[in-house]
């Protein structure tokens, strides 16, 4: 008679938290969350070369300043917070790391675009000019960029990696509602201190209403998108195998 063995079960990884599992990084949507991440940050870069202004807030004098990539930065966040939650703080490192890598690269390549002779005939000459004033900043907001979103980013993975090393699997909203907040108190502060200059900020009272409306606004979307941020983040657990494979070797809770 031919004996029948089922498959072993997956060991747990060691040097895991028992509460916390993450997948590994060589699954099928790690490479996707870190494109994404790294085309937010560029383009952040270049939009946020450019200072905007809404005008003033009727009857208070507040004057409504911001920079041209507003609408994009906080989505790196929200990326990161999917990548911490699914693979890990050191996972979300490297996504930082490798973020601001290649921003650096770009910076780099328009320096060397703006050295390069332009044709010498007036639309040539103009463009030139613009491209100066355009991109020749750039690499002052991805200075501000580096320093900002290191520190807060490492500031955020830390506190999603420890409350979940506590909780484990429970709790996400309330990971990601507290490290919110604190990741981009500490970013917006260093990011709008460097790249003033660059945007064309002044005054302390430009910098300093620069600076609140802009961690409001972070906040804000990083708030409202959080059911959305859950959403995707427990669509990817589930379907991701390596993730469900050392959930499944955890030990059971008593």
């Amino acid at each position: 008679m031919t004996e029948h063995t089922s498959a072993p079960s997956p060991a747990p990884v060691s040097g895991r938290p028992a509460g916390a599992v993450y997948a590994d990084r060589g699954s099928s949507h790690f490479d996707i969350l870190l494109a994404a991440m790294v085309t937010v940050v560029i383009l952040s870069g270049i939009g946020a070369a450019k200072g905007v202004s809404f005008g003033t807030v009727p009857g208070t004098g507040f004057e409504i300043i911001t920079d041209g990539g507003f609408f994009l930065f906080p989505l790196a966040y929200v990326l990161g917070d999917i990548v911490t939650e699914l693979y890990g703080p050191r996972a979300a490192r490297r996504a930082v790391i490798t973020s601001f890598t290649v921003s650096v690269i770009a910076s780099l390549s328009y320096f060397v675009i703006i050295a390069l002779p332009p044709f010498p005939d007036e639309y040539g000459l103009a463009k030139q000019a613009a491209l100066e004033l355009a991109l020749g900043p750039v690499w002052i907001v991805v200075l501000a960029g580096l320093a900002g979103f290191a520190a807060g980013q490492t500031l955020n993975s830390l506190v999603v990696a420890r409350m979940k090393q506590r909780m484990g699997e429970r709790g996400l909203i309330g990971r990601l509602f507290t490290s919110s907040g604190l990741g981009e108190l500490v970013d917006t502060i260093i990011f709008c201190t460097i790249a003033a200059a660059a945007i064309g900020i002044t005054t302390i009272e430009q910098w300093a209403e620069y600076t609140i409306l802009g961690f409001a606004y972070k906040v804000a979307v990083q708030y409202a998108m959080i059911p959305v941020t859950s959403a995707v983040i427990r669509f990817l657990k589930r379907t991701d195998p390596t993730y469900q494979a050392r959930l499944a070797a955890l030990p059971a809770r008593d």
